[in-house]
């Protein structure tokens, strides 16, 4: 029973450093990433669509991933962020936060600067 407990953990250890490599490998794919409910030609949240809308409006280059077609990756975007909703922006692999974060730094004038990628 002890060796069947010490793979299990040792099993979930391996599934939690390949799901952090994926994540990684997500935000290594563009500098500025948008873990979203839907995408960005079809949001399928409000919070969501306001933050593609803010993107828009700065015409910069992102790229969106579905948190809905995945659930692993769901799950794990929160883990790694320390962040417990979505949607969740990343900018060169920082998280700079959700949709009131983005649309208070929008308002304030700050959030240009830190989409200049």
């Amino acid at each position: 029973n002890v060796i069947n407990s010490e793979i299990k953990e040792i099993s979930a250890e391996n599934k939690t450093a390949e799901l952090k490599e994926q994540i990684e490998t997500l935000l290594n794919g563009s500098k500025v990433v948008l873990f979203m409910k839907g995408n960005a030609e079809m949001p399928q949240c409000g919070f969501s669509a306001n933050v593609v809308r803010i993107l828009n409006h700065y015409h910069v280059g992102y790229k969106t991933f579905n948190i809905l077609s995945d659930m692993d990756i769901r799950e794990g975007v929160k883990q790694f962020s320390n962040w417990p909703t979505y949607p969740q922006l990343y900018v060169k692999g920082q998280l700079v936060g959700g949709n009131d974060i983005i649309t208070e730094l929008m308002q304030n004038g700050e959030l240009e600067d830190i989409l200049k990628v």
